[in-house]
């Protein structure tokens, strides 16, 4: 009996030890390349049951979510992707745009033969969840976003914020840089010039809606409600004492009250 019981304490203990060295984002186990609209799209698959889409946020990659996907991977079938651009997918063009990127999310769900999915978007992602809502609503069964804008000025962002972006424009020279520096430079000017969602385009949305943002988020309270008083079937959550990392700094709660939400047991 008690061999036994080494046995299987011995299991548990190697099961949790490998989830915690699991490198998300970089691990070929779960990695793969997809074919998208003319680029080569990374993606990592976690878990088993209903699909769940994480999209990251402006520069960032699938390691965003490293805290959240094993709590998720319980229970859904994790989709985590790098975006156009970021991370392993690479894309050489000038143009990037959330419109695009919203298209290749729809896309990539038709490449893995996915009707529909739960979608969970942080910051950029947020963005890119309201609009592939918007412009492929049956792909996305009920969607969460946090710390999401709809235009890009110092309506929506904090003042502070937008006067960091504003410096950054206005002391960079671009003339000498490698092509590393032109994508980040890409990606920067996407959120310099981007989003321009007009508030009446959220009607658009037919799917349930969580809009989150921290109280002390880059992104102002008083926009957050904005979003989610023009979606027809929105809630909304704004977490106390928290910035524009949501899911990191209230983890537990943040993805309990997803998961209560994605199941219908809140809001």
């Amino acid at each position: 009996m008690r061999t036994a019981l080494t046995l299987f304490l011995s299991c548990v203990f190697l099961s949790t030890a490998a989830q915690k060295k699991i490198n998300y984002g970089n691990n070929p186990w779960a990695g793969k390349y997809y074919n998208v609209r003319g680029i080569k799209m990374y993606c990592e698959i976690y878990g088993s049951g209903r699909p769940l889409l994480l999209i990251h946020g402006n520069g960032g990659s699938i390691e965003s979510f490293k805290q959240n996907i094993p709590f998720f991977s319980k229970k859904y079938k994790v989709i985590a992707l790098d975006s156009r651009a970021q991370g392993k997918t690479i894309d050489t063009k000038d143009s990037l745009s959330f419109e695009m990127m919203a298209d290749d999310e729809a896309a990539f769900l038709d490449a893995l033969h996915i009707d529909s999915a739960y979608v969970l978007g942080w910051s950029d992602g947020g963005i890119n969840a309201l609009l592939l809502a918007m412009r492929h609503p049956k792909k996305v069964i009920k969607l969460v976003s946090t710390g999401a804008n709809l235009w890009p000025d110092s309506t929506a962002l904090t003042p502070s914020t937008w006067k960091d972006e504003k410096n950054t424009l206005d002391t960079t020279h671009t003339e000498n840089f490698t092509v590393e520096q032109k994508n980040n430079w890409k990606i920067f000017l996407l959120d310099w010039l981007e989003p321009n969602i007009r508030l009446e385009q959220l009607h658009a949305i037919k799917c349930p809606a969580l809009i989150v943002g921290g109280d002390h988020d880059v992104i102002r309270t008083e926009h957050t409600v904005i979003i989610s008083q023009n979606i027809p079937h929105a809630y909304l959550w704004i977490l106390p004492n928290s910035g524009h990392n949501t899911l990191v700094e209230h983890r537990d709660d943040f993805d309990k009250k997803v998961d209560d939400f994605f199941s219908g047991r809140a809001f």
